[in-house]
């Protein structure tokens, strides 16, 4: 795999991590203790945000700790406070990113790993990259919506930074 394509590759990552940073850390607190409408059973906008950080660890334990990669402590999604949650979301940003650059070494494949048994993902570096970015604007997805369906609109300057990739990979 080319040299400038792993880089490009890592800074997707990067850029996606800082784009779900900014939007935890200006989610108001009404909005953070906020039950999102239609969801069963009933979750908090902060439930929402702390899973993003849990399910990466979850999967940096999955496909990484057999290749050494540690993976960082779980938050309670119950309680987390916002600014918490951004530094556990950057060290479980870092972890993602050890285990793109572990497949990036390894011939552009995540290696295989015994506690990876649900196989629904291809571990080809394009797609477990593609797989945590849907994943994540997913739920950023949510958060907007709820805000909206709640009248707790974000500001426009917050839901359009979700947008300004150029900029923030600039920025970080």
């Amino acid at each position: 795999m080319a040299a400038d394509l792993r880089g490009s590759i890592v800074a997707a990552w990067r850029t996606n991590d800082a784009v779900n940073i900014r939007l935890v850390e200006h989610l108001t607190t009404e909005l953070w203790n906020a039950e999102i409408p239609g969801i069963a059973p009933r979750r908090s906008v902060r439930m929402v945000a702390a899973h993003l950080h849990n399910s990466r660890v979850r999967w940096i334990k999955t496909l990484g700790s057999e290749h050494g990669i540690i993976a960082p402590a779980r938050v309670d999604h119950r309680t987390v406070p916002r600014r918490a949650l951004a530094a556990a979301l950057k060290r479980s940003g870092r972890g993602i990113e050890d285990i793109l650059r572990l497949g990036l070494a390894s011939d552009g494949i995540v290696p295989e790993s015994r506690g990876y048994v649900w196989r629904n993902l291809p571990l080809d570096v394009p797609h477990v990259l593609a797989y945590f970015v849907a994943h994540e604007a997913h739920h950023r997805g949510q958060i907007i919506m709820a805000a909206r369906q709640l009248g707790l609109r974000l500001p426009s300057a917050v839901v359009n930074d979700l947008w300004q990739w150029t900029r923030i990979t600039r920025e970080r």
